[in-house]
């Protein structure tokens, strides 16, 4: 097995000579803290350039057209609160702020779910549609220009089966 390191913060530091033979931390290999450092490059930097154009050309955070998208894309254009959080990461109260927003704006109707009173249904209208249908565009391009056409096709595959085994689904939308 290849040398480990300590990684305090993600900061690679050589193990200490004769160092305390107590700890039972498995510290980062060289190739796992490559992995590693790639992996969180990715969730700190890409949002932000997937963002921009976003901003740009739409007006429109990178959680707000991920909250547009995803009711555009729920049966019915209608999507729980929790399960919409969900699915663009972000916590309840956050989304609240952002369908308060759009509720005034007219892009989403909020309303008690009629199959589970305790749930709250999120709906798009359909000038909410017309705003994700014109910011689309945008999205996929950034998309293809920061994530999909730097990877062939192998990479795609590799990278959505990396992703669909790290994903975390809370369990009440499993």
């Amino acid at each position: 097995m290849g040398a480990r390191y300590r990684v305090p913060m993600a900061i690679t530091a050589t193990p200490e000579p004769g160092g305390d033979s107590s700890d039972e931390t498995l510290w980062l290999t060289a190739d796992e803290k490559e992995a590693w450092t790639g992996l969180v490059s990715l969730v700190l930097l890409l949002p932000g350039r997937l963002e921009s154009p976003l901003q740009h050309e739409a007006g429109l955070t990178l959680f707000e057209y991920l909250t547009l998208s995803h009711i555009s894309e729920a049966s019915e254009r209608r999507l729980r609160m929790s399960e919409l959080a969900y699915l663009a990461n972000g916590s309840l109260s956050r989304l609240s702020n952002v369908v308060k927003r759009f509720e005034q704006r007219g892009w989403v109707e909020r309303s008690p779910d009629p199959e589970d009173g305790r749930y709250t249904i999120a709906a798009l209208t359909d000038s909410g549609y017309e705003v994700v249908v014109a910011a689309a565009p945008a999205h996929v391009r950034s998309v293809r220009q920061f994530v999909l056409d730097p990877l062939t096709a192998t990479d795609r595959k590799a990278l959505a089966r990396i992703a669909a085994k790290l994903r975390i689904r809370p369990v009440d939308l499993a």
